[in-house]
């Protein structure tokens, strides 16, 4: 008789942990607030671990349909607009990594997940419907819906994101802290920009308490931008999403080189408005008990939020549907140890990742002689700095 694993959160982290739980076997019931699966946001960037682990789905085709494979990634000055230093990605990544590098609109990398969720017969999908709570006992888990219904399951996954109910129940640990940072969004239609402004490349723009990324999306037909500042968020926000102001971003990003500010003023013509974020974390994960506990795990933004400065958030959670796939077909294990072993193999790993983002972020918004010195070090080490090997060669499973 197949085990039954139900899922809090029909986000990418969700879908991927269905897509993997029914590789090993198991039936799965996953659970999303929202009435119908969209994905809110833009761009994603899926470095060759997490293309990897879609090939290894079966999904190579898929992606190919609807994502960009960038060339090469280079940084910039934002203030001079000065090249610093460049990565070449392509077929260089795929020799060195087994994978090319993909950038990719969020809602496509989520219907494609979808997509391969919804045949499978092993799969009941509940729109419009959350996880409340949960009991443990008797070597089963009892959830609580919105619906007024209990369920019964032999796991619980929690990959409802990082305000969830699933990690405030098995951790107490309180919300999630916000990190002074906000981001502005926007996607850019390249046949409706000039020339000298569309890209197939990746470009990562450094200023003071600043940086912008942009890149392609949808096969190169659209342009990703995110523009990422410090500050507080106006208090009209609550949480996430929320109509940019231009005005507010041309203020941040006053003094920005020409080419920059050429770019940023060109988005409105392309008939799509800036989005904005207040950026929400939490610290790197301590141990492995902050990711499972008896029949509850946790998966991605759930269990390891992290600052966008590393582009891993939700390559991470495709890794951790990896692991979770993994030790889900342990058939001869007890089903609360099998969640103690992806934990143990997955949070130093998601931890390490999220160290690096928050470091990297301070380097990205450097200024005064902080600023001089990593300008300097990417123009003399280049590559050596912007590749991350330990990264893109993947987890172990």
């Amino acid at each position: 008789m197949r085990k039954q694993l139900l899922i809090a959160g029909g986000g990418i982290g969700g879908m991927a942990a269905a897509l993997g739980a029914v590789r090993a076997g198991w039936e799965v019931r996953l659970y999303e607030r929202a009435s119908t699966f969209t994905e809110v946001g833009a761009g994603v960037q899926l470095g060759p671990n997490v293309v990897r682990c879609l090939q290894n789905w079966g999904l190579q085709q898929s992606l190919q349909a609807v994502a960009a494979f960038p060339a090469r990634l280079q940084v910039r000055s934002a203030l001079s607009g000065q090249t610093l230093a460049t990565l070449a990605l392509g077929a260089q990544s795929v020799q060195r990594y087994g994978a090319a590098y993909a950038t990719i609109h969020r809602a496509d990398l989520h219907q494609l997940l979808l997509q391969a969720v919804q045949p499978c017969a092993q799969v009941q999908i509940n729109p419009g419907v959350s996880i409340e709570g949960y009991t443990e006992a008797n070597g089963a888990v009892l959830i609580q819906s919105s619906a007024g219904k209990e369920i019964e399951g032999d796991a619980l996954i929690g990959a409802d994101g990082v305000w969830g109910h699933i990690r405030s129940q098995l951790l107490h640990d309180g919300p999630p802290r916000t990190t002074g940072h906000l981001a502005y969004r926007a996607l850019a239609r390249q046949a409706s920009l000039p020339k000298r402004l569309r890209t197939q490349e990746i470009t990562v723009w450094l200023g003071p308490k600043l940086h912008v990324v942009q890149y392609p999306v949808r096969r190169g037909e659209w342009q990703n931008l995110v523009v990422i500042v410090q500050g507080p968020a106006p208090t009209a926000l609550e949480r996430w999403d929320h109509p940019g102001h231009a005005a507010d971003l041309a203020h941040a990003l006053a003094g920005t080189c020409t080419p920059l500010q050429d770019l940023l003023h060109a988005v409105p013509t392309t008939g799509q408005g800036w989005r904005l974020w207040p950026l929400s974390d939490r610290p790197p994960l301590r141990h492995a008990g902050q990711m499972a506990q008896g029949l509850v795990a946790l998966l991605g933004d759930a269990a390891h939020p992290m600052r966008p400065y590393l582009a891993q958030g939700a390559g991470m959670a495709i890794e951790d549907a990896t692991q979770l796939q993994h030790v889900l077909s342990m058939h001869d294990v007890e089903v609360s140890l099998r969640l103690r072993r992806y934990a143990l193999n997955r949070w130093q790993r998601n931890a390490r990742v999220q160290a690096r983002s928050e470091r990297n972020g301070r380097i990205f918004h450097a200024t005064g002689l902080v600023r001089w010195g990593r300008d300097w070090s990417l123009r003399l080490l280049g590559e050596r700095l912007l590749d991350v090997p330990w990264l893109y060669r993947g987890a172990v499973f």
